[in-house]
């Protein structure tokens, strides 16, 4: 029998709790056990009372790490994973619990996920991880890392095919009412922001400029010269205060027009294309794959409110 520890931490995230509980208790050939560092736990809105400590990750085949509130992770508990994995245990971390791996340094130079809104956090707290913002998941043999809340459901489902196989994988997905793989990443669900320029910036009007003409095919030596720059120079300091290129940054812009476009109209893919300034449907799904992570037909499918 596979015995599943779930580790619940002060402020973790009753969600992230929940999920790994009820898919792997559902599932022949595990016994799942949650431990906790204290005897009562603050989950928020109530309190959690485990029923093994600490000492239950010794005996534990895999560890999920559910999010937490507070990212500081007790000292004790890093001493009990680190030994845990020392002896061969799988962890796996879900939302914000990559914060709790992460302070055991067994991700280092490794790659991880974690909540998008977290990743930059994750990422400046720990420098020798590899942070990837824009996957479900992330799978390093013994150490594993998902996104948020129901990437942890993705995450579970992985490790039942690792352990048993597409079929069964495939069953504890039906019970819990999920694709066994769903399409693109987190980052269709990432908020894309232009990257930000002070107020007074010498950009700052340029970029009013670009944002006013998207629809129109723009060419970097047209936006060089309303700015009164060389192509050079504009990418130079383009780069220095926004951290990208002009068309990159004219690309982004156009997919947060085609995002809102899809989410409220009916237009057709064809006809968005047009209005956000991509020219042609292709170049338009090659666009929005590459900053949003999937097909603007399945971004809308997902993200359009249906009638009941």
């Amino acid at each position: 029998m596979h015995t599943v520890a779930v580790l619940a931490l002060p402020g973790v995230i009753p969600f992230d709790l929940a999920t790994p509980i009820e898919v792997f208790q559902r599932t022949p050939g595990y016994r799942v056990v949650v431990c906790a560092s204290e005897p009562e736990i603050d989950a928020g809105l109530f309190t959690v009372r485990a029923s093994a400590g600490l000492a239950a990750l010794a005996e534990a085949d895999t560890i999920m790490l559910p999010g937490c509130s507070d990212l500081d992770v007790p000292a004790g508990v890093v001493d009990a994973l680190r030994l845990a994995a020392s002896r061969g245990a799988r962890l796996a971390s879900i939302c914000s619990g990559a914060f709790i791996l992460a302070a055991t340094g067994l991700l280092d130079g490794l790659r991880a996920t974690t909540h998008w809104v977290a990743a930059a956090e994750l990422a400046s707290r720990y420098p020798l991880i590899d942070v990837d913002p824009d996957v479900l998941y992330v799978d390093n043999g013994q150490f594993l890392t998902s996104a948020g809340a129901a990437a942890g459901l993705d995450l579970c489902l992985h490790l039942i095919r690792r352990d048993h196989g597409s079929a069964v994988a495939a069953s504890a997905a039906r019970l819990s009412v999920m694709p066994l793989e769903r399409e693109g990443g987190q980052a269709q669900f990432i908020v894309h922001d232009l990257p930000p320029v002070p107020r007074g910036n010498e950009l700052e009007k340029l970029l009013a400029w670009m944002e006013e003409n998207s629809v129109r095919e723009l060419t970097l030596d047209e936006i060089a010269a309303q700015a009164g720059m060389s192509a050079r120079t504009l990418n130079r300091r383009f780069r220095e205060q926004t951290g990208t290129s002009p068309l990159r940054w004219l690309h982004r812009s156009r997919v947060r027009r085609a995002q809102h476009l899809l989410e409220a109209t009916d237009e057709p893919v064809e006809r968005i294309a047009t209005l956000t300034g991509f020219g042609s449907p292709t170049a338009f799904r090659e666009h929005f794959k590459r900053v949003v992570g999937t097909s603007p037909q399945a971004y809308r499918g997902a993200f359009t409110p249906t009638s009941a």
